[in-house]
């Protein structure tokens, strides 16, 4: 199965995955599935895991090209999510599929 077709499955299941992006461990819950631009992207709500810039204790959202996912794996445990503060999602504008939580 592709990265996409992956995490479409663990949005569907509403279950978090672990993977690799930007060569980092990271946990997250894919939140919006689709393309901008024509290039596959997810907005994600990382709540473990490493991050550059930083990761604050509650989590933050996330936005990353599928393209860049590696070493995926869906994870037992809670489906997480944060607060958008009213902000409407800029990383993807032709969605396929989204969960609202």
């Amino acid at each position: 199965m592709t990265a996409y077709g992956s995490i479409l499955a663990t949005m569907k299941a509403q279950k978090p995955f672990s993977c690799t992006y930007s060569g980092l461990y990271r946990e997250v819950c894919a939140h919006t599935l689709g393309r901008k631009n024509g290039r596959e992207q997810v907005l994600v709500f990382q709540y473990a895991g490493e991050s550059s810039k930083g990761l604050p204790p509650e989590g933050e959202w996330r936005c990353m090209p599928v393209v860049g996912i590696e070493n995926f794996h869906e994870l037992d445990g809670p489906w997480r999510t944060g607060t958008r503060q009213g902000n409407p999602q800029t990383c993807v504008d032709d969605v396929d599929f989204e969960v609202f939580g």
